[in-house]
């Protein structure tokens, strides 16, 4: 997995905070920030995390990371092929404007509705409908960080196409196994609760203090630089100590204890 792109807003009033650095895509015509995809999956994920990344430009990379690097060769490259019918599209830029949304899709397949009569609510005869699918390196998780993201694919899809996405794919790769992703009306409420958040984040360029997660934060890669212990630890007992090494220290120096 490579670091992701800074994040983008549109045009600003005079008086608000700097613009994001050059290169970033444009924002909307409403001046709004517009969010990175991913940035729901790191939002869920952890808060402070999405912060870092979007926010502070802060990457690093472990054997989690590089991993899924790997695992992304071959859907980072554009390309259009089909197959029994189906379209399948790697790397596909998607925006949902009426969200402030941008990212790039990993898969999406054009699955052909069949000719005849159609549910309602479905795609008409002889449409393509979208199907994402989101590459992970790992397994299923307990959270919703994977089936998060790919909603907000879902979402840009139906905004792009004018077409319904009731469902995806997550596949990972230690698996070998895709997981189907049904876009319930509970997951669409999360994904726009997540979007929300990390708007009122972007907005308002604060950092979080870390959470107390301690399987999450062991997983992290970004963990040297987030600190969870130091920043759960208290200024007043911080202090405390090292005040009193300072009048243990028999030399009188200000060595700091660790």
């Amino acid at each position: 997995m490579t670091p992701p792109p800074p994040f983008a807003k549109g045009p600003r009033p005079s008086g608000e905070n700097p613009s994001p650095p050059e290169g970033s895509a444009p924002g909307d015509a409403a001046g709004r920030w517009m969010v990175p995809i991913a940035a729901l999956q790191h939002a869920v994920y952890c808060l402070r995390q999405a912060a870092l990344i979007h926010l502070e430009q802060a990457w690093a990379e472990n054997r989690f990371t590089a991993e899924g690097h790997q695992l992304h060769i071959t859907v980072d490259i554009p390309d259009a092929r089909a197959r029994r019918g189906v379209r399948r599209v790697t790397a596909l830029p998607l925006v949902s404007m009426r969200l402030g949304l941008e990212g790039v899709a990993d898969v999406v397949e054009f699955h052909r509705a069949p000719a005849g009569s159609t549910p309602a609510g479905s795609a008409p005869a002889g449409s393509e409908t979208p199907y994402p699918v989101e590459i992970k390196r790992g397994k299923p998780k307990p959270h919703a960080a994977d089936t998060v993201q790919l909603c907000a694919q879902a979402l840009c899809l139906e905004e792009m196409t004018g077409l319904p996405v009731p469902e995806g794919a997550v596949y990972y790769g230690e698996t070998r196994h895709r997981l189907p992703v049904a876009f319930t009306p509970e997951l669409r409420a999360l994904t726009l609760d997540t979007l929300r958040a990390l708007r009122r984040l972007f907005e308002t360029q604060a950092t979080p203090p870390a959470p107390s997660r301690t399987g999450r934060c062991r997983a992290c890669s970004l963990i040297e630089l987030c600190r969870p212990k130091a920043g759960a630890t208290s200024a007043l007992a911080w202090r405390a100590r090292t005040l009193a090494a300072r009048l243990d220290s028999p030399d009188g120096d200000d060595e700091t204890p660790p």
